[in-house]
């Protein structure tokens, strides 16, 4: 649920963009992560992580302004604060070379991603 003011408050058209480009950022690690299954280096991989981890924060700050102040929907939030945190876990598999863990967890954080941004754009 989208109140008129969630609508009209901005905070909606935020999150949109907010969850479109750290959907983005989610589908660059998969590119450069099977860059490196064809023998590149890892820097472009690692460098991308941190994005992933800023764009995360920023699309959970939106998100809970426009739960809270916006009168939205509560559960993006939700799903944004378990983005964050799954992707922080996701890093620390990936840095300690646990791959059996880190692929999986890599391939839920941008299903979840996709169903962001699919609900945001379809308000």
């Amino acid at each position: 649920m989208v109140t008129q003011v969630a609508r009209t408050s901005g905070y909606l058209t935020a999150f949109k963009v907010a969850a479109l480009l750290n959907m983005v950022a989610v589908l660059v690690q998969a590119v450069t992560a099977g860059q490196m299954m064809s023998g590149a280096t890892g820097g472009l991989h690692g460098a991308g992580a941190g994005a992933v981890h800023l764009l995360a924060l920023v699309q959970l700050v939106i998100a809970v302004l426009l739960w809270r102040p916006a009168r939205g929907a509560g559960w993006p939030a939700l799903v944004s604060l378990a983005v964050l945190l799954l992707g922080f876990v996701q890093s620390m598999l990936g840095g300690s070379g646990a791959v059996a863990g880190h692929v999986p967890l890599g391939m839920a954080l941008f299903g979840l991603s996709v169903w962001l941004v699919v609900w945001s754009w379809r308000r």
